[in-house]
């Protein structure tokens, strides 16, 4: 029998956060945090659990930051009300004047 554990350590949380802002297949990921959950003498995660994580670490990375929004605002590319979309979370997506970082 397989050992698996029903919540990860959040070493290996964050590795598959760190991992998933490159272009890595979730798959990779998945043999690559394997690996190190085997070093670390942790349990190896399922595939579908670093699937799901990963998928919204991605998605997060796409929401702008508070910063970012309160830039757009001082420079006039969202309008005020902007800002309480933001802290509410029903903020839709638009322009922002950063630049996203696009990993090769």
């Amino acid at each position: 029998m397989v050992p698996a554990a029903p919540r990860l350590h959040h070493r290996l949380v964050n590795e598959i956060i760190r991992l998933s802002k490159s272009r890595l297949t979730a798959a990779e990921i998945t043999r690559r945090v394997g690996a190190k959950a085997v070093d670390d003498g942790l349990p190896r995660p399922s595939y579908e659990r670093v699937r799901v994580l990963v998928h919204e670490a991605r998605e997060r990375a796409l929401e702008p930051s508070t910063a970012d929004v309160l830039l757009d605002v001082a420079f006039r590319v969202r309008p005020p009300d902007a800002i309480g979309a933001h802290l509410a979370g029903t903020l839709p997506p638009g322009r922002s004047t950063r630049r996203r970082r696009t990993s090769k």
